[in-house]
């Protein structure tokens, strides 16, 4: 949807130009001219963007300035957005993770950084205490530290808080271009009237044009409506008119007549005449319909849902009346789980921007699921003498909402929210919707919303059943997101300054050079077939290893060796080669080597290090065949194989059916480290890490991904598995969880299993 014409820019330019304040001083004329043209296109793209890229196009315009101005190093902005950081540290200091320390070791290397890791370690005390504060982007920074530039400052945040990073950022444009640039607030549709919505109809009346006045044409698209448009268009020409023209994303056939429709009448229609057109965007590139022309000559306007608990708790009420609270003969009961489920309905719907720890896929959960929600539950309590607890739960969670589900866990979670909030004690006055928020009693309609105003504790992951660390947790990624993004945006050719593409090559040229010269020999696979003198179920799935990570390292090898004969020019470069090159660049893994693969969300220089850990893993495995005294489970290609494999050991030796074999999962109290030989039967996994919580062990606060002791893992026959007190845990490969599934590993619990349920806790392999 974001796209814009130079027409339509010179029109906004034009207008800027004419609305800049005078001056007699040349000088203060130019700076406010300036202003207003930087200002009017910034307001005018913002305005169609959606919330979650405006910061993003305010960091990219308000970067581009200060570099055109000279006013930032490159070299500062450069780190900035790609946060490089050396790996394979440990942190001397408990308030900072490894990664955290391997960022400020990066910082450190640069001149105007020199000594920040000594004075760190120094002076923890006050450096402890500016990190865990609640907004570091408004303290003062520890000594000399807090003189630094602007743009010095947001490196360092970026190193120690990542997850701050949107709230300093947000600082860091409006103490550049002004606070004018970051006030968030609702657009005044009447100004963008002026240039040509959301409230089209109501600005309508204002002006004199209503449906009675016969001079406002409202046409809903997707019902063979295409021909009364074409003729609502043709009329609103002629006399001035308004047209509103609904989903018009419906009509993908007729777009193309409607573009040039719309390109007759912008010649010579009458001054009056307005179109106004509302559509969804598309879910993919792919599937995009809107044409260029209609986009790039309209005027944007984005219309999103509110966001927050609060926002949806309301909205999810009024779909209903007083009537509907009044409509069943069994009041009290209708009444509570009616507001039971309008809190439901806005848990689901809001608890999305918790990315995969909210759920593993996103669903169109929408207000018809709701409504027809109510409406069952109206027949069933007039039909029922005893409230159907289960029944009402299994249609709400299975029917209605699960419908759209399509993940296992998704549904577990669905499942569990309803047995929590819909169950007998809600009729007692004892059952909390959150923590700090009960289920009110029995009130009227605009009660009901006042009780919402007054009772519902400040936005926090607690109303969703999740623990604070999950927002920590989607700001981190937000900020990842946004700086990888205005990376890529990057100007690439030489005009960026002389040398500036050389540089890029050089920067190229050194990252190829590393990798081949550090990637090892592939495995002989006929050698170590050879040497293997028992093919057990372990020596099985090292085989299988070493032969796909033959393939990844093959792989790697030849396009670096095509690569680097392009940059030399004794070959053509390809659109392969190019997008290799850009990946090195970027430090991204290029898609190519990523097909083959393992699921991973680390850059390229960290998932490198990871791959040169994984060889190394497997030269050990290969050395003697025999089972290492701790095992790192992330380490395979496919760990599903390995955990497979002790099943099919024991089940060898005892003789029993592999089907009807469970794993039985024991943390330990140990790190791997204390362990020096493999248990008798199954294996001692490492480098586990849990999301959501954390095992009960001391652990850093703010730590997202506390690291698991180590882990017994054993087969035992499934009926032989004890299923009290355990809570069922998904592993995942990666935290983008998924379809990046791993097994279940039944986890003992104090707490009930519910709570990790809504808690989203999973194990990773890796973070």
């Amino acid at each position: 949807m974001y796209q814009f014409s130079l027409k339509a820019f010179s029109i906004v330019f034009q207008k800027a130009v004419e609305k800049a304040a005078p001056d007699e001083k040349l000088k203060d004329r130019v700076a406010n001219l300036i202003d207003s043209i930087t200002f009017s296109v910034c307001q005018y793209t913002a305005r169609g963007l959606f919330e979650c890229d405006k910061l993003t196009y305010l960091a990219q315009l308000t970067f581009q300035i200060l570099l055109m101005n000279q006013e930032v190093s490159a070299a500062e902005l450069d780190f900035l957005l790609r946060s490089p950081a050396q790996t394979g540290l440990t942190s001397p200091v408990e308030f900072l993770s490894h990664q955290a320390w391997g960022g400020i070791k990066a910082l450190s290397s640069m001149e105007e950084f020199c000594n920040l890791d000594r004075d760190i370690e120094g002076s923890a005390k006050s450096w402890k205490k500016f990190v865990e504060s609640e907004c570091p982007e408004k303290e003062k920074f520890p000594q000399e530290w807090k003189n630094k530039t602007a743009l010095q400052r947001l490196c360092m945040i970026r190193v120690l808080r990542p997850d701050r990073m949107t709230y300093a950022l947000r600082d860091f444009i409006e103490e550049k271009l002004g606070s004018k640039y970051v006030v968030g607030r609702a657009l005044d549709f009447a100004a963008s009237l002026e240039e040509s919505g959301p409230d089209v109809e109501s600005q309508g009346k204002k002006l004199g044009y209503t449906f009675n006045n016969r001079n406002f044409h409202n046409v809903s698209l997707g019902q063979g409506q295409e021909v009364v448009a074409e003729a609502a268009l043709d009329l609103a020409a002629k006399r001035g008119h308004w047209v509103i023209l609904q989903n018009i994303h419906l009509v993908a056939k007729w777009l193309g007549a409607l573009e040039k429709k719309l390109e007759e009448h912008s010649e010579n229609s009458h001054a009056e005449f307005r179109v106004f057109m509302s559509a969804e965007p598309a879910p993919s590139p792919a599937s995009h319909i809107v044409p260029q022309g209609l986009l790039e000559n309209a005027i944007k306007i984005t219309s999103e849902p509110p966001a927050g608990m609060h926002a949806n708790l309301h909205k999810a009420l009024d779909n209903f009346t007083q009537d509907t609270l009044e409509m069943c003969s069994r009041e009290t009961e209708f009444k509570s789980i009616l507001f039971a489920l309008c809190y439901f309905h806005a848990v689901v719907a809001e608890r999305r921007k918790f990315g995969p720890q909210g759920w593993n896929r996103s669903y169109p959960f929408n207000t018809g699921d709701l409504t027809i929600s109510v409406n069952v539950l109206y027949n069933f309590l007039e039909a029922n003498t005893k409230v159907p607890y289960d029944d009402l739960r299994y249609l709400f969670g299975e029917i209605m909402y699960g419908g759209h589900i399509t993940d296992d866990w998704d549904r577990r979670l669905c499942r569990t929210y309803l047995e929590e909030f819909i169950k007998p004690e809600m009729l007692e006055g004892e059952l909390f919707l959150a923590p700090g928020f009960p289920l009110p009693g029995n009130l009227d309609y605009n009660a009901y919303h006042q009780y919402i105003d007054a009772q519902l504790p400040p936005e926090s992951p607690y109303l969703y059943g999740l623990h604070p660390n999950a927002e920590i947790g989607v700001l981190t990624q937000t900020s990842e997101k946004l700086f990888r993004t205005v990376l890529e945006l990057q100007p690439r050719d030489s005009q960026a300054g002389e040398g500036a593409g050389a540089a890029r090559e050089e920067k190229v040229k050194v990252v190829l050079e590393e990798i081949l010269e550090r990637v090892t020999d592939e495995f002989n696979l006929p050698e170590l077939m050879a040497r293997a003198e028992e093919r057990t179920p372990y020596v099985a799935v090292t085989l299988q290893e070493c032969e796909r990570m033959n393939v990844l390292t093959r792989l790697m090898q030849r396009s670096l060796r095509e690569l680097d004969l392009g940059l030399k020019g004794e070959l053509t470069m390809t659109s392969d080669m190019e997008s290799l090159q850009n990946a090195l660049y970027l430090d991204t893994v290029p898609e190519s080597w990523a097909r083959r693969a393992y699921p991973s969300t680390a850059g390229l220089a960290a998932w490198f290090m990871d791959l040169l850990n994984r060889i190394k893993e497997l030269e050990a495995w290969t050395g003697d065949f025999a089972m290492p005294s701790t095992v790192w489970l992330a380490g395979f290609f496919n760990p599903q194989s390995f955990l497979t494999a002790i099943m099919q050991s024991t089940a060898r030796r005892n003789e029993w059916p592999l089907d009807q074999m469970a794993l039985q999962c024991d943390v330990t109290k140990k790190n791997r480290e204390e362990f020096r030989n493999p248990p008798r039967e199954g294996a001692y996994v490492h480098g586990l890490f849990m999301e959501g919580a954390r095992w009960d062990i001391q652990g850093k606060l703010k730590e997202l991904t506390p690291p698991l002791p180590v882990m017994f893992i054993r087969a035992i026959p499934a009926e032989k598995q004890d299923c009290r007190s355990v809570y069922p845990c998904p592993v995942y490969k990666t935290r983008q969880r998924g379809p990046t599934y791993v097994w279940t590993f039944q986890l003992k619990t104090k707490e009930k299993p519910s709570k990790w349920v809504l808690a989203g806790v999973a194990l990773l392999l890796q973070v």
